[in-house]
């Protein structure tokens, strides 16, 4: 019992060691008289009150918390109908706010920053859209918020705001994965970046990075798609079955052999369920290149359902990086491009 708790002690010591102190520091003006602050942490998708603040008779509220991450909390009134101040911290920072509540539209403006790179972003971008707001003009602020968050993509905040596009994901796609990439190296694991890859997985446009296959082959072994970065790919997801993908198969041959030597491969899934189909189709057609895999589960193939394929021929242009450059190029238009890529 006394080595169990002694070990529970030791625990508890090397936690509190890690943890860092930060502080806050925040001016509020505009309040009525009596009003408290309430600062919250989200959890369970609700607002937890962890803390009441009163401020002093010049409207000062001081707190501390001690954490080894970032932390992501909330300030309101303890008032009915409180608008919400959100605030993201880091361990050892020293954060000083001014802030305005303004009763008329119920909302705070941040006056001023110091301390605090995020904090200073989010008193930015609150500004734009308010002053959209203002002036009713929302394309203030689409331009705006944009521009702002292109400038500061590795500040993890950006990973929060930037879902002021949700409702306009495709469009703002590469913007998303701008931040993802520039803070995935700091904050991998943090929950804001795992919403953006989440996010930019679920939507594969030109510009994304493509999704890793791993599948086996013709041989029972497993390929796996990014073995093959440094080469231009093209995924093509077909099937024995297929009757435009077995006349398209010449052509696809032939544009192997064009751009092979020059950094080409293919890498074809199949949408068969039958395994001897598939075998005899690949040694029909002459497909030469040793990338074939299937898990023989036909329309529930999971390379085609992690691409989201729901008809067959479909393509994939993949460029050296692993991102993908187009999708669903065949014919000439694939021809144009594989030209345009390697010419250069």
């Amino acid at each position: 019992m006394k080595k169990h708790l002694l070990a529970t002690l030791a625990l508890a010591l090397s936690l509190a060691a890690v943890a860092q102190r930060t502080t806050v520091n925040a001016t509020f003006s505009g309040l009525a008289d009596g009003v408290s602050i309430i600062l919250a942490e989200p959890q369970a998708n609700r607002l937890v009150p962890v803390d009441t603040l009163r401020p002093d008779s010049k409207g000062r509220v001081k707190f501390e918390r001690y954490s080894h991450q970032p932390e992501f909390l909330f300030l309101k009134l303890s008032s009915d109908k409180s608008p919400v101040l959100h605030l993201l911290l880091l361990p050892k920072e020293k954060v000083s706010l001014e802030v305005v509540y303004m009763p008329t539209v119920n909302s705070f403006d941040i006056t001023a920053v110091k301390g605090s790179d995020n904090m200073a972003l989010y008193k930015d971008f609150s500004n734009l859209v308010a002053q959209a707001q203002l002036q009713q003009q929302p394309a203030i602020a689409e331009d705006g918020v944009a521009t702002l968050l292109e400038a500061h993509p590795d500040l993890l905040f950006s990973a929060f705001l930037v879902t002021f596009y949700e409702q306009a994901f495709e469009q703002y796609a590469p913007l998303y994965k701008k931040i993802r990439d520039a803070l995935t190296p700091t904050y991998a694991d943090h929950e804001f970046v795992k919403f953006l890859d989440s996010k930019l997985r679920s939507l594969l446009i030109a510009g994304m990075e493509a999704p890793d296959i791993v599948m086996e082959g013709t041989d029972g072994k497993e390929l796996r798609l990014s073995d093959l970065r440094g080469k231009v790919v093209l995924i093509d997801f077909w099937a024995s079955w297929c009757g435009p993908c077995r006349r398209e198969n010449p052509h696809v041959v032939s544009l192997y052999h064009r751009f092979h030597d020059k950094g080409f491969e293919i890498f074809s899934v199949s949408l068969d369920n039958n395994r001897d189909a598939w075998l005899k189709a690949i040694k029909d057609d002459g497909l030469v290149w040793p990338y074939h895999v299937s898990d023989l589960r036909g329309w529930q193939s999971a390379a085609g359902r992690l691409y989201g394929i729901n008809s067959v021929p479909a393509t994939v242009l993949v460029d050296r990086q692993g991102n993908i450059l187009a999708r669903n190029l065949r014919g000439q238009d694939l021809d144009n491009k594989l030209n345009e890529i390697f010419a250069q």
